[in-house]
Order: C-alpha cells, then structure tokens, then sequence
C-alpha cells in the first residue's frame, strides 16, 4: 500500500534495537483518514471471505481494527491484557510474549463474545515476532471459531513473525513489509521496492 509507505518514510523513526516508531500516525496519535485507506484496502484483500467478527489486541489495534470493521459492517472484540470486573464467567486465555515490552502476559476473551459459527479476521498494528498474533489464533482455535485471515498494517519482515504465521497456514495480509531499516542514515526498505 504505497500510501502507507510513503508515510512510514516521511513521519516514522528508527530507534536503537530495530524499533520503528509510527505514534505519530498510528499507535499514539491516530490519523484517521489513514485509517480508512487502511481499512477499505482490508475489505479489498479480503472481499472473498465471509467474516462476522474482527479480532485484535488492546491497545494498538482497537483503532484499526474499528474502522476495518466498519468496512465490513461487523463488530470488533479486542482481547484484553489483564483480567477485570467487567470480564466475569468464562473467558478464553492465551500467554503472549511481547515484543516491545519484552514481556509475557495473558489475553483473555470473554466467551459471550466469540464462538462456534464465528468467522474472525485478526488485525494488528505490527507483526514483529508473531507472538500476539499466534496467542489470537489460539484463543480463536479455543473458541471452535474459524480463522479467516490476519491483515497487519506493517509487517517486519527482517523477523520471524511473518514466516512462523504462514506456516501456520494462516492467510497473512501485511500492507507494508519492511525488509530492513537502517537507524543511522534513516532509510527503510519495503518488500517489492525497486532494488
């Protein structure tokens, strides 16, 4: 998606560690007529699927996920990170590693939201090491819900997220895919550029 791209170029940094930050358009400060772009070229990579649900993780994704969504006139759930009052009963759990806080906790999805008969698209924010993802896709297999794709909005492909989730045999959707960044001269090269 070249506009995404363009906009990755112009507004996103490259920090220590293999951290490209996108806050000022996309996981902290929304732009949302970006979003629609986004959302409306989910719909076109996923037109020839039936899907009734949109899955994603808090916090990052919720935006994303919402106005994908829309396109597809379905409701989001988002699995939470931490257990609350307002989750009570029966709930559906996987451990996720994450890659940017370099920590492990647990995503809960409440069972009145997610089940037999569900056909889920996944949609993310980032796919670094395909943690959050491989933890959706477990709580969708619990659900005896069908996985109908993962559409992620900027796929690292330098890491092992991309190839782990396709071997899966997931249907995997990256909009950007960056092959490599550089932090001192601030170039980022996408899968499919011009060599």
């Amino acid at each position: 998606m070249q506009l995404l791209k363009d906009r990755i170029r112009k507004d996103g940094k490259i920090k220590a560690g293999n951290v490209l930050k996108v806050d000022s358009f996309l996981n902290h400060q929304m732009d949302t007529d970006l979003f629609v772009e986004i959302g409306k070229e989910f719909k076109r990579r996923f037109a020839d699927c039936e899907i009734n649900k949109i899955l994603t993780i808090e916090a990052s994704g919720i935006g994303i996920a919402c106005v994908v969504a829309q396109q597809f006139h379905v409701p989001v759930v988002f699995a939470k990170k931490t257990q609350t009052k307002n989750i009570a009963g029966d709930v559906y759990t996987s451990k996720v590693e994450s890659y940017t806080h370099g920590r492990v906790y647990d995503i809960i999805v409440s069972k009145e939201f997610l089940g037999k008969g569900d056909k889920v698209l996944l949609i993310d924010d980032f796919l670094a090491n395909g943690k959050a993802l491989e933890g959706l896709a477990a709580v969708v297999e619990e659900s005896g819900a069908e996985l109908v794709g993962a559409g992620i909005v900027i796929e690292k492909g330098f890491q092992v997220g991309g190839d782990i989730i396709r071997s899966k045999g997931i249907r995997l959707e990256s909009l950007a895919i960056v092959d490599s960044m550089d932090e001192e001269t601030g170039t980022i090269v996408f899968r499919g550029d011009e060599a």
